[in-house]
């Protein structure tokens, strides 16, 4: 079992970069593949991006590839979301999430949701 604790979320302009970090308790970190979702108000729960447990496999949704990065630090028990060039439509809720899986991250993409969950943080991008 692990438990999340996100933190780095904020109120920035437009082009503006914040870094989240997730921060895991528990055994076995590098055995669980890590990824960030997020919400917006009103609208359903998004994948952004995801990292498989060796970091040999990466995910990232249309609206963010080339801007967010994904990393991890198994050492640290971190997973991290870089997220630069933020535009306003990035303004959501960011959850971080993990499974003990060697599946690819790509799978969240299909409906297959994370069994882990972090209470969230908020990110707010101004125009």
């Amino acid at each position: 079992q692990v438990q999340l604790v996100e933190i780095g979320g904020g109120l920035v302009q437009a082009g503006a970069s914040l870094r989240l970090s997730c921060a895991a308790s528990g055994r076995s970190f590098g055995s669980y593949a890590m990824g960030w979702f997020h919400q917006a108000p009103g609208k359903e729960r998004e994948y952004v991006a995801g990292i498989s447990w060796n970091a040999g496999s990466i995910y990232y949704s249309d609206s963010v590839k080339g801007r967010f990065s994904i990393y991890r630090d198994n050492a640290k028990k971190t997973v991290y979301l870089q997220m630069n060039t933020l535009k306003p439509e990035d303004t959501a809720v960011y959850y971080c999430a993990a499974e003990q899986t060697r599946s690819p991250p790509r799978i969240w993409a299909t409906g297959w949701a994370p069994g882990y969950w972090g209470q969230g943080t908020q990110v707010s991008v101004s125009s």
